[in-house]
């Protein structure tokens, strides 16, 4: 299969205005993936699927990660007053980047054997702007894993053919996947409580008894 480098430069030039970039991978695996906009990235899904020298017709995993706020640290040198001396001094600068969450796809080529290519999306924020295009309508395979990665972190497919929860039932709360995701202490919704579960809901119910 072709560089990514040499994929970039020809989606660019089959979808006018879409945004590409590498995203690195410093692991053993070295496996690079590319970021792609979400305004571009249905168009961006197709080309990839019916480029004859790629024909990624097979998406094989669809998965979320969760990226918290991090904060980023950069030296800067500026000039402060020192007893009466200017001086230029070397001071840490820190800012605030806002959390997202991603969307990762793996394609495959069926057809001609190759690949991955891995893929991902990214979301404005983890809270009202957390939506991306569903690619379901190109890789029919992606339909249950978006609706999984929908239920466990909370991202919105926008375009998906049945958007609802598939392993936690309608009605919960919160995204079990997301990594400040705290587990309630209440589990008599649990019908076969067992070992920590059985305990903690032994305590739950110990504490209503006492205040009631």
């Amino acid at each position: 299969m072709e560089s990514l480098e040499q994929i970039i430069t020809r989606a660019k030039a089959a979808v006018p205005g879409a945004s590409l970039e590498i995203v690195p991978n410093g692991s053993p695996s070295a496996q690079h993936s590319v970021l792609v906009d979400n305004e571009h990235a249905v168009a961006v899904g197709t080309f990839l699927r019916d480029d004859p020298q790629l024909r990624l017709d097979y998406a094989s995993n669809v998965t979320g990660v969760d990226w918290l706020d991090t904060v980023l640290e950069r030296k800067t040198k500026v000039k402060r007053t020192i007893d009466g001396v200017e001086r230029e001094i070397e001071e840490t600068v820190k800012t605030t980047r806002p959390g997202y969450l991603e969307v990762v796809y793996h394609l495959y080529s069926m057809a001609l054997k190759q690949g991955p290519l891995i893929l991902r999306l990214r979301t404005a924020n983890r809270a009202e702007e957390a939506v991306v295009p569903s690619l379901t309508p190109i890789w029919r395979g992606a339909e249950f894993q978006e609706r999984e990665a929908y239920d466990l972190y909370g991202i919105v497919f926008k375009g998906h053919p049945d958007l609802r929860r598939i392993l936690m039932w309608e009605g919960f709360k919160d995204y079990p996947m997301r990594k400040d995701y705290t587990e309630p202490d209440d589990y008599e919704y649990e019908p076969t409580a067992h070992d920590e579960v059985l305990e903690k809901a032994k305590a739950h119910q110990a504490a209503n008894e006492e205040y009631s």
